[in-house]
């Protein structure tokens, strides 16, 4: 993977909502109302993210996405300046 496709990875993912991001779904973590994607908290907190047709999985891995795509990008950055040293 090239630096520039990481640094446009980065670019959507400060792009979007600020985190965390939580699924919350209908059934498993709440009794009414519909399944949505929580963005932020506290007074960081955004919009509710809803999906059509998606399945709780997809709710649970979207939702993850907003954390672990930074923690990815960090962990590639650790490793190549760790190759790099060598």
């Amino acid at each position: 993977m090239t630096d520039e496709e990481l640094e446009q990875i980065r670019a959507r993912s400060l792009a979007a909502a600020p985190g965390p991001w939580k699924a919350h779904i209908e059934g498993r973590d709440h009794e009414s109302g519909s399944s949505f994607i929580m963005t932020g908290e506290g007074s960081n907190r955004g919009e509710d993210i809803e999906l059509s047709g998606a399945t709780v999985a997809d709710y649970d891995f979207i939702a993850c996405a907003r954390q672990d795509i930074s923690r990815l990008l960090a962990e590639i950055a650790r490793l190549r300046e760790e190759l790099n040293q060598e």
